[in-house]
């Protein structure tokens, strides 16, 4: 994980999302989990080092962002938008478990023991959900969550004013093509727009 500020942690080398964490001085957020096993369990041992996991923010519903949920699954309660329930895991063709197969054998072949039997396999959704926006305060951080839909109805972005950095998911994808299949063009506009009022350096 490439360090970001001090106490903000990124990865931009991974198939899929860019997942991170902001460290506190009560515990760590994460932001997105890694689709490849092997680098979710590495993400999630380094964020064990730095204290425990207090939650962990799915910033849309899409494989790439939430298959590595399991990972983690009973360190810390998981939030995102109220749709992601309904459209938590679904993929254009296939299921979600074969498309995780599928990009585990094509990129992380090492990770294969860590996946699970398809009747095992559980995507482990958002239990805190919102609608708008939702202010989260962990130790010396604060956290706002923002609506911003476009490239998915239920598409946040993460904002953390002391470190001056937003977490935006697919809201801006960089040097490579975007994935309209599930997009509203003109409200990713103005998301767009909206991003570019926070003061972030990053």
């Amino acid at each position: 994980m490439q360090r970001v500020t001090e106490n903000v942690f990124a990865a931009t080398d991974m198939r899929g999302c860019n997942p991170g964490y902001v460290v506190t001085s009560d515990g760590v957020v994460v932001i997105d989990t890694p689709q490849l096993p092997t680098k979710a369990v590495a993400m999630r041992d380094e964020i064990l080092k730095r204290g425990p996991i207090r939650y962990l923010i799915n910033t849309e519903h899409h494989i790439d962002h939430i298959s590595g949920n399991g990972l983690f699954a009973g360190l810390c309660p998981i939030i995102g938008h109220e749709t992601l329930l309904k459209d938590f895991g679904t993929v254009s063709s296939g299921t979600p478990y074969s498309h995780t197969l599928e990009a585990v054998k094509k990129d992380d072949p090492e990770g294969l023991p860590l996946l699970p039997a398809e009747k095992d396999f559980i995507l482990h959704p958002p239990t805190i959900l919102f609608s708008q926006k939702m202010t989260l305060r962990v130790g010396d951080q604060i956290f706002e969550l923002i609506h911003t839909p476009g490239h998915t109805r239920g598409q946040i972005a993460v904002y953390v004013p002391k470190e001056k950095v937003a977490f935006v998911g697919d809201t801006i994808f960089c040097e490579c093509q975007t994935w309209f299949h599930a997009a509203d063009p003109d409200a990713w506009l103005g998301s767009l727009e909206f991003l570019k009022t926070l003061d972030v350096q990053t």
